[in-house]
């Protein structure tokens, strides 16, 4: 195994994208068939040229790679992606019709990652933002289908995160490709193999309702495995889904209780969302103590509250 990919059954891989430096936090994923390949999000631009040593490493030049396949276009899984599509030549860019524009002309996306983040943060965690030509570019929402050396990819559109946000269903294995759609779950949590899962309620298009008809849609096609951006592969999704749904319900219920708090709202809810991930350690028997824990979490409760406060002042 090369340092940072974790191989998977079934030409899978996910590429540890070293987001910010942190190990295990952000996976691109790759799928190889017949000596072709994809990439399902690529993360930040940082990883792509971990993502093409992974794929050497396999035995796959960047001439090879037929597409690069986005869940959504949030930066932390799309940011890399023009700069990839630049060092692969033949290959495709599939994302959903709402988030196209974005990757053609990412000058919005980019104002707006520097409104959360301030410019010297967006700059050093994410770096260039390269357009994709739109020629390149397949517009793939519901029911959309796409074949990898005959392997088939299907499209099932996946609100309640984003509204750009697609699931990506490989029928050979009948595995599906979640993006943030089947929330957080970090290795560091496992106990005894056993996965947890947390939601993301990042802004700015948390929709709690269609978050739980995607996650029903999701559970209703029974898959073996999920691959999540934050991090690879996890399995027993029967178990796992009526926890995201007690958690999306626990993110809302916090947020209502927070609505008139005014100028205290904000700090409110991220320490709202610190005990809930404190409450689920108990639950789950995480065995990171608390300091270690919080920090692991730290970016996550913040954007989770910031998508909450979005989704107040929308709803």
């Amino acid at each position: 195994m090369t340092q940072g990919v974790f191989d998977y059954a079934a030409g899978i891989s996910a590429v540890d994208a070293f987001y910010d430096g942190r190990a295990d936090q952000t996976a691109a994923h790759i799928l190889i068939e017949n000596g072709r390949a994809a990439v399902i999000d690529t993360a930040t631009a940082h990883a792509a040229p971990r993502i093409l040593a992974a794929l050497a490493a396999r035995g796959v030049a960047p001439a090879q790679v037929d597409y690069v396949v986005l869940t959504h276009v949030h930066l932390d899984h799309a940011g890399g992606a023009g700069t990839l599509m630049a060092k692969c030549p033949n290959a495709r860019l599939t994302v959903h019709p709402r988030g196209a524009r974005h990757m053609i002309d990412p000058g919005r996306l980019m104002a707006a990652t520097v409104e959360i983040y301030g410019a010297g943060a967006t700059a050093r965690v994410y770096g260039e933002v390269v357009p994709v030509p739109a020629d390149r570019v397949v517009e793939t929402g519901e029911g959309a289908r796409i074949a990898l050396a005959g392997r088939v990819l299907e499209f099932i559109d996946a609100p309640g995160h984003a509204r750009h946000h697609v699931v990506v269903r490989d029928t050979r294995s009948g595995h599906l490709f979640a993006g943030d759609s089947f929330g957080l779950s970090y290795r560091a949590l496992d106990r005894d193999g056993r996965a947890s899962v947390f939601p993301t309620t990042s802004p700015s298009q948390f929709d709690p309702g269609a978050l739980h008809a995607t996650l029903e849609r999701m559970l209703a096609l029974k898959p073996e495995a999920v691959y999540v951006a934050h991090f690879g592969q996890v399995r027993e999704v029967a178990r796992l889904g009526p926890d995201l749904h007690r958690l999306i319900d626990a993110h809302v219920a916090l947020a209502e209780r927070c609505r008139k708090d005014g100028p205290a709202r904000h700090e409110r809810l991220k320490a709202g969302i610190a005990e809930l991930v404190l409450a689920e350690a108990l639950r789950q028997g995480w065995r990171l103590q608390t300091e270690a824990l919080l920090r692991l979490f730290a970016i996550d409760i913040e954007l989770n509250a910031q998508g909450l406060a979005a989704w107040l002042d929308g709803a």
